[in-house]
């Protein structure tokens, strides 16, 4: 074989020996841990951001919109992510994630009656029956969009976290408060925010709905 010919080949080879390995070792990327926070505060929109905003993205991306957003463009920031992002929020919710992004991040002040009014809507206690449905607390606090019944989203399958605790008599206290305080390391790396702002009522239901699947 001559020279010219040689070339080619050894190249190929070479190549051929790349593809090969790559194959046989798949590329793996170990994110850093999430050290972003949102700033807290007294309003209830700060739990339900941590709650609900936290499950699509970091708080950093708070920190890239402009700075001096009004209580309107806050609450419209809030209103896209649900109207063309998807995110697993009411309208209501909207209002007070928007109230507490503006006096926190904004221009707006807690005490302003704008802010008081969306962060303390009249319609908070209006739907007893909804909150006292394990389904609908499941769908109203975004619970699905980590976790379903019989397969692994982001979490657990609900499936999974009865089996887990099958027989211990502490369960139903255990994932109570897996639930309210949130966490991580039981189920791997990907945090879990806490439900703190849930009533003791509501998280022992969800608890109950999750150990009976």
């Amino acid at each position: 074989m001559n020279r010219i010919t040689f070339l080619p080949a050894l190249l190929f080879a070479t190549q051929a020996c790349w593809i090969a390995t790559a194959e046989a070792a798949p590329l793996t990327i170990q994110l850093p841990p999430e050290t972003a926070a949102l700033k807290p505060s007294s309003l209830p929109g700060y739990a339900l951001a941590q709650q609900k905003c936290s499950t699509c993205h970091s708080a950093d991306y708070i920190n890239f919109q402009p700075p001096g957003m009004s209580l309107e463009q806050w609450t419209a920031e809030a209103g896209k992510m649900k109207n063309t992002y998807g995110a697993p929020i009411s309208d209501e919710d909207v209002s007070i994630i928007g109230a507490y992004l503006a006096a926190t991040y904004g221009s707006a002040h807690a005490s302003d009656a704008g802010v008081q009014a969306a962060s303390y809507s009249s319609k908070t206690e209006a739907t007893p029956v909804e909150k006292n449905d394990a389904m609908s607390l499941l769908q109203n606090n975004a619970c699905l969009s980590c976790h379903a019944i019989d397969h692994k989203v982001v979490g657990p399958s609900y499936h999974e976290v009865a089996a887990k605790y099958a027989g211990d008599a502490q369960a139903l206290e255990k994932v109570t408060s897996s639930i309210e305080q949130g966490g991580s390391g039981k189920w791997g790396n990907v945090p879990m925010p806490a439900f703190a702002q849930l009533k003791a009522d509501d998280l022992k239901k969800l608890a109950a709905f999750i150990l009976e699947q």
